[in-house]
């Protein structure tokens, strides 16, 4: 005990340690990428093509390309002035050394070199390095090639003269591999991430042509939007009924650049982007809150000009003037503030002010002039208020008091045991016969089973009102013990694991887009966190000398059918239900957490889930029989 005090009290400078160079990123990436999941790994990429955004909004690039190389390593190139090369005045070594070996280095601090910037405040770049199992930068300038290699950060040699090259063009070129020390397991990049960033990229910086390329796959796709966020709004909602043309405004102000667009659809989901030097900033911010504001108070001061809201009648709320609005809000700030290294929110006071004035001038001049759209909109608002005044009383009929209380929990349920909700897992299952397997099959102590019978009611074509009234959707809330909507408290969740447990044919998949749909729309804290998944029964079962084996896929089956074969006699049966398995077979092959797989449902992009959502659900035809056009080849597996 008296050695352990000794320890405790033996505090002094030698206890004191210092990380020299870039040490502290490969120490605490979290602090610089934001961890070591998929989500860092593609904020590497991200990071470097930001620098070559930066010289875009400078006005000295136009064309920028992203290479994913067949070993993972990523190349990304650009035609902008190139990263100086010429000695730094204070560290006596080359200017491009300094920028990717020291941190919080770089243009964007003294207001010269750039107007605005979306980099990591110079800490990006040199982040990627320390990150890496080797990274090479090419810089092309005043007619000369130079180089630099890196291996985990550190300069392999002087940044020196390669070669040279004839004409003007200037640029940098970034090769990096990332270090699997450090990005572990399973992890790799993602060309659509990757496509559904650049093509935002694309849209908020106009002009500026984005090439990405996999050799991985053989895959690449090209952006270039002349129209800018006016044209991301309208691909935005290139599958539902608009009310009336985009509304855009632009102006500069106090030096920053505010760019707006919005436009209303008949659907009841709101979809809001933010950017701040074009970099998405999905946690909304200052910019965010002004655009909101602004909206609200142009309706309803429009709405009452033109009397189409009475004094008696109370205002619009923001949820009430929110709905089906479509809507894009991009800053350039010179200096602009975050609230954490990796820029999901936007903290500037002063943009909320800029915002709303900008927005409330633009959108109330419109509403002036464009009547017939002014009248639409506030209609929209008015059914908005009356449907969410029947969705509180709707919503009041299945909250439960409280996680434990059970009064209130479906019949059907077939609860656990285990009070703990971090210990314990609902199964969602399709059908009254699965159910009943499931629910002898499951483990009591833990596992809870919810049939469902039929399917449950479409949630991309109705209001929170009339998905209420479903008694399927009352049951599955009532289970989860957590609201839905806006009054959503996951604090109140029942079971840390939900798994949607469809059958492997066409209805599974309508019944699982279904249940997904109305997850995302009303319960998306749940995928954001993670409790979501999807359970993956087999697909086959294949008997071979008394000995039965599972297949999950057609791969698998034909692996094992192989394996199996020559001598043995193979029998092979698909199952085409949940319902043909036996209790124990259920339990063996889909939910002993031994055994099973499960895929976990997440939110890469709310976007792109929003944008497939409402192609596949939604009310427009056209582009769901193009989607089955294009895709009916690949279908497998087809129940006729």
């Amino acid at each position: 005990m008296e050695n352990k005090l000794n320890q405790i009290n033996h505090y002094n400078a030698n206890d004191i340690q210092i990380l020299e160079g870039l040490e502290a990123v490969r120490r605490r990436p979290g602090m610089y990428v934001g961890g070591t999941d998929i989500k860092a790994l593609h904020h590497l990429i991200y990071e470097v093509v930001d620098n070559s955004i930066d010289e875009a909004l400078a006005g000295v690039c136009n064309r920028i390309s992203v290479t994913i190389h067949e070993d993972d390593s990523v190349t990304v190139e650009d035609n902008g002035r190139g990263i100086p090369v010429d000695i730094h005045p204070e560290r006596g070594i080359s200017a491009l050394q300094v920028v990717m070996t020291v941190l919080h280095a770089g243009g964007k601090f003294g207001g010269g070199s750039y107007k605005v910037s979306g980099g990591l405040h110079g800490v990006g770049v040199s982040a990627v390095n320390a990150l890496s199992e080797w990274c090479e930068v090419t810089v092309r300038r005043e007619g000369k090639i130079y180089f630099q290699r890196y291996e985990r950060g550190i300069p392999q040699a002087p940044v020196k003269q390669i070669g040279t090259y004839k004409g003007e063009e200037t640029g940098t070129s970034t090769t990096f591999k990332f270090d699997r020390e450090i990005f572990k397991g399973d992890v790799n990049y993602r060309f659509d991430t990757l496509v559904t960033r650049f093509r935002e990229m694309a849209f908020v910086a106009r002009g500026v042509t984005i090439m990405l390329k996999d050799e991985r796959e053989d895959r690449e796709m090209t952006f270039h939007f002349e129209g800018g966020i006016a044209s991301f709004v309208r691909y935005l909602n290139r599958n539902k009924e608009v009310l009336h043309e985009p509304i855009y405004g632009e102006k500069e102000i106090d030096n920053i650049d505010i760019e707006f667009v919005v436009q209303y659809t008949d659907s009841y989901a709101e979809s809001v982007y933010t950017f701040a030097n074009t970099i998405n900033t999905i946690d909304g911010g200052t910019h965010l809150t002004g655009l909101r504001t602004a909206v609200t108070r142009s309706i309803n001061d429009y709405a009452r000009k033109v009397g189409l809201l009475k004094d008696s009648d109370p205002n619009f709320s923001g949820d009430d003037t929110r709905e089906g609005m479509t809507a894009i809000v991009s800053i350039k700030h010179p200096d602009p503030q975050f609230e954490s290294q990796t820029k999901v929110k936007l903290m500037n006071p002063e943009v909320q002010t800029y915002v709303q004035q900008v927005v409330g001038d633009t959108f109330s001049t419109f509403l002036e002039e464009n009547p017939a759209a002014g009248k639409a909109i506030i209609q929209k608002c008015l059914t908005s208020a009356r449907a969410r005044d029947a969705a509180k009383k709707a919503r009041d009929l299945v909250i439960r008091k409280s996680a434990l209380e059970s009064m209130t929990l479906p019949g059907k349920l077939a609860d656990c045991s285990e009070r703990d909700p971090s210990k314990t897992e609902l199964y969602i299952v399709e059908g009254d016969s699965a159910g009943g397997s499931a629910k002898q099959g499951r483990d009591r102590h833990f596992q809870a089973i919810l049939p469902l019978r039929g399917k449950i009611l479409n949630t991309e074509r109705a209001r929170l009102d009339k998905i209420l009234d479903n008694r399927e959707v009352k049951s599955l809330i009532s289970a989860l013990g957590t609201s839905v909507g806006d009054t959503f408290d996951i604090s109140g969740l029942r079971y840390n694991r939900i798994i949607i447990m469809t059958d492997a044919d066409v209805d599974g998949a309508h019944i699982r887009t279904l249940l997904l749909t109305f997850f995302f729309r009303y319960m998306q804290p749940l995928i954001e966190e993670g409790h979501l998944f999807i359970a993956q029964p087999p697909l086959y079962r294949i008997s071979s000398r008394n000995q039965i084996y599972y297949a999950y896929s057609d791969t698998e089956k034909d692996e094992l059918v192989a394996k199996l074969g020559g001598m043995n006699k193979v029998s092979i049966s698909r199952y085409k239900g949940l319902g043909e398995m036996n209790p124990e077979q259920l339990w063996e092959t889909t939910m002993n957490p031994e055994n099973r797989t499960l895929l976990q449902v997440t939110i890469e992009d709310a976007a792109e889930a929003d944008r497939t959502f409402d192609m596949l659900m939604g009310s427009q035809v056209p582009p769901r029989r193009r989607f089955i056009q294009t895709h009916a080849k690949e279908v497998r597996n087809l129940d006729i």
